[in-house]
């Protein structure tokens, strides 16, 4: 049995590739769109390494083309999420005690193939189920996710080397068990990264796991859980089913193994969970972990200095890349007046420039929102918007569901800085703007602080270095993710690890060790190489008149 401490393989983020017109992985992409769309996929529920089928079938059509079907999947009830439970738990000692590094080496696996013989397929996944363009899917689907897998190996090892001091005659250390129990990973549809990373980061540390993703990514995460056994993650470690999310509910958060939920989600529904979790916590082995990301309402915010085409960019990319479908989105931001008709005219010509459709065509920009309760939603703040006397629509503002969930990206100039859309986490391509006097710069700090619940995002624009500091002061809560002359999207798993604060989540930073520190439970071990043998200590004994210790030995 080896006795090494091994090193990993130093983790670098994947390199973007471009997708340049006759470039190989353009290529590659575009054939493997071209067979998804050509086919209807048989996506099974996988438990205990067994492919899991119903008669209940869903269906996955693409967001930019809801006529068309490209997979079925078989829908699950209260008896999968039963048996993935006991497939977690029953594969839970193996995988515990499994070394660590081996562990490393599956993960580590993972995302080779991700960045090799499976690039074109999640890519075209995410593309054709979540409607992403190629260059979204890219920095998301592949690159993000190959990192997730190869850093979070990094920190487990850095993990693991961490250890106390020991004293003379005493031997510490730490061994870092995973928790008690199964733990219930809970993903999101806008990005295939966070719905691999949430089951993988807590595997890594040894924990089973039972695994729900959004309907809406059911297509992707398929491919996903292929690329997780052909690594060699072995049977009942993850388990992916499609249920229901009260289903999902009534079963794991009732049984008493149940040791921590991994989320990313809206913040009502966290928000429920946390609350059903209390009041079941009688019921459970441990206090489970409850980890969770759950959205924003994320603001980029102009000093009178800031570079207006730098500006303009930011609002551009940071509010209407994906839809406005990021947690991390511009949704409001705040432009001083002297620059305010730049900026206005900045925001029309660029999105007049963008290319709108399917994201099989390239050469669009935009694509479609995720599906018609969504469409529906933002369609339905558009038209109050339009009936507002305290507000101008300064682009945008129109909508189509014909062939798709299209919502054109819409700009809206608001008169009240707490207007609703200004407050509410819409979720869209929306973007509220406040125009402020150039002189009230440190009053707009207040309400940027104060206007809504979230902190997950921001963005400062300034090039006077005194206001960046005193933005930075005043806004120390309002994001956990705080960017200075950028868009307020876009963290590099090792570069900025992600997460925030107030109604946005528990900040437990994914890409980084704080997260996969959430995932384990330590044990403190103590050794006494020579203990002692009498209980009573040196202060007990005895004093001399001259204030020496008395001879405890006896006379014959």
């Amino acid at each position: 049995m080896s006795n090494a401490i091994y090193q990993v393989p130093v983790a670098i983020n994947e390199p973007v590739l471009n997708y340049a017109p006759g470039s190989p992985e353009r290529v590659a992409l575009q054939a493997a769109l071209k067979k998804m769309r050509s086919e209807v996929r048989d996506i099974p529920m996988y438990i205990g390494g067994q492919e899991i089928r119903t008669e209940k079938k869903g269906k996955v059509r693409p967001p930019h083309d809801h006529q068309h079907v490209v997979a079925e999947f078989s829908q699950g009830d209260k008896s999968h999420v039963d048996m993935a439970i006991r497939a977690a738990l029953s594969a839970k000692e193996a995988w515990a005690n499994f070394s660590w590094e081996h562990r490393a080496s599956i993960f580590l696996k993972a995302a080779e193939l991700l960045s090799g013989p499976y690039r074109a397929l999640i890519n075209a996944a995410t593309m054709v189920g979540q409607s992403k363009s190629a260059y979204q899917a890219e920095i998301d689907a592949a690159c993000e996710m190959i990192d997730f897998l190869r850093f979070n190996v990094q920190y487990m090892r850095e993990i693991y080397t961490q250890q106390p001091i020991s004293s003379k005659g005493i031997y510490n250390r730490v061994e870092q068990r995973p928790l008690e129990g199964f733990v219930f990973a809970l993903t999101p549809f806008n990005f295939t990264a966070i719905a691999g990373n949430l089951p993988t980061s807590a595997a890594m540390m040894g924990n089973t796991i039972v695994w729900k993703p959004a309907n809406t990514q059911i297509l992707a995460a398929s491919i996903l859980m292929q690329v997780f056994m052909e690594a060699g993650v072995p049977p009942g470690v993850i388990n992916l089913v499609y249920v229901s999310g009260p289903d999902a509910g009534d079963v794991i958060f009732n049984h008493p193994d149940f040791a921590g939920i991994h989320f990313t989600g809206s913040t009502g529904v966290f928000q429920d969970i946390w609350k059903t979790i209390g009041n079941n916590i009688h019921k459970y082995k441990s206090y489970p972990r409850i980890v969770g990301e759950t959205g924003g309402k994320d603001f980029i915010l102009a000093h009178p200095s800031a570079d207006v085409k730098s500006l303009i960019t930011g609002l551009t990319r940071g509010a209407f890349e994906y839809q406005g479908q990021k947690c991390s989105a511009a949704s409001r931001a705040y432009i001083p007046k002297s620059m305010w008709a730049e900026v206005k005219q900045g925001l029309i010509d660029d999105i007049k420039s963008f290319k709108v459709g399917p994201t099989e065509d390239f050469s669009n920009f935009f694509n479609a929102v995720i599906d018609e309760k969504s469409f529906d939603k933002l369609a339905k703040y558009i038209d109050e918007a339009k009936n507002s006397k305290d507000v101008t629509v300064v682009a945008g503002g129109t909508y189509d569901k014909s062939k798709g969930w299209f919502i054109h990206p819409t700009v809206l100039e608001v008169k009240d800085p707490y207007y609703v859309t200004m407050c509410e986490e819409l979720f869209g391509p929306v973007l509220s703007i406040y125009v402020y006097d150039d002189k009230d710069f440190e009053k707009i700090l207040d309400v940027v602080d104060k206007t809504a619940a979230y902190a997950l995002t921001g963005s400062v624009f300034s090039q006077d270095r005194y206001a960046l500091d005193m933005a930075m002061k005043k806004l120390v809560n309002a994001a956990g993710n705080f960017y200075i002359n950028d868009k307020c999207t876009g963290a590099v798993v090792g570069q900025q690890p992600f997460g925030g604060g107030r109604a946005s989540g528990t900040n437990d930073k994914a890409g980084s060790m704080i997260n996969l520190l959430r995932w384990v439970s330590p044990r403190t071990i103590k050794e006494t190489f020579a203990p002692p043998t009498d209980y009573r200590y040196p202060f007990l004994a005895e004093e001399n008149a001259n204030g020496s210790a008395k001879s405890t030995v006896k006379a014959n």
